[in-house]
């Protein structure tokens, strides 16, 4: 990032070097010494969340805009799901099963890619959570196509490293889920669900209901798999049931491919006309 403001005052940048050559004194060693911007110790303090919590809404924010990246195809799917190569590796037969959904993700993200490019990849940017399995996949096939794309990653208990596709200066790590859920779907134009576990189904529920709750305007959301997405969930038991409304299961569609996916999103009802909208963005 590069500050063009011209401003007259002495930047930040100066500072931090000019106080880490100051005398070393029983004073300068103190923590109360250290520039408050600078010191770790300080930001990491509990009073200091809503501090972080800005900070980690704005950095994304700003690369990305930096970058004039005003659209984003959100890719959400599961990290144990292995390339079909891999597929012996499984840990289930219906997680061998599930590999061809990892091509079916690569070559999604290929096709929208080549047509992200056409944008001078301004519109239609892959985003995924940067891991693994679907996440993989997905930043694979914009590299596949030779354009970049958007990993999500998030700090986890077990190491995870952001996979090798990302498009490393678009390659964001979060400590707060919420923020990096914010990000998922604040520049999101199509939203595309594969199979997964917790993860996805937060990621994928979440959305839903801000589409639901009209939060989010309507846009095209697409589930990749019938099978599976019937299997584990009963949408019209909900339905029936009353907790949703018989009209809520239109805010979705099942696919099975790429082609069939690219085909959904360009004769959505109004896809694409307008950038989501959720809470923060304005």
């Amino acid at each position: 990032m590069t500050d063009d403001s011209r401003s007259p005052f002495r930047d930040a940048h100066s500072d931090i070097d000019t106080a880490s050559q100051v005398p070393d004194t029983p004073q300068t060693r103190a923590p109360a010494y250290r520039l408050a911007f600078a010191d770790d110790e300080f930001i990491q303090r509990d009073e200091l969340r809503p501090v972080r919590l800005q900070l980690e809404l704005l950095k994304p924010q700003m690369i990305m805009d930096e970058r004039n990246i005003d659209s984003t195809i959100v890719l959400f799917g599961g990290a144990r799901i292995p390339a079909p190569a891999h597929r012996d590796t499984a840990r289930t037969e219906t997680l061998a099963d599930l590999s061809r959904f990892y091509d079916e993700a690569r070559t999604f993200a290929r096709l929208m890619t080549e047509k992200s490019m056409e944008s001078y990849g301004r519109e239609n940017v892959i985003v995924t959570g940067g891991g693994p399995g679907v996440m993989e996949a997905g930043n694979r096939g914009a590299a596949d196509a030779g354009g970049a794309s958007i990993g999500l990653n998030i700090v986890l208990p077990h190491e995870q490293a952001p996979n090798e596709y990302v498009t490393p200066d678009l390659c964001f790590n979060f400590h707060y889920f919420a923020i990096r859920k914010m990000h998922f779907l604040m520049r999101a134009r199509a939203i595309c669900v594969f199979p997964g576990g917790f993860g996805t189904l937060d990621e994928m529920f979440e959305a839903l209901t801000l589409i639901q709750t009209g939060r989010m305007e309507k846009l095209p959301f697409l589930l990749f798999g019938e099978d599976f997405w019937r299997r584990i969930i009963n949408w019209e038991a909900l339905a029936e049931a009353g907790t949703i409304a018989e009209e809520d299961l239109k805010l979705f569609r099942f696919v099975e491919t790429a082609e069939e996916a690219i085909e959904a999103i360009e004769t959505w009802d109004g896809a694409g006309e307008k950038r989501a909208h959720v809470p923060g963005r304005t």
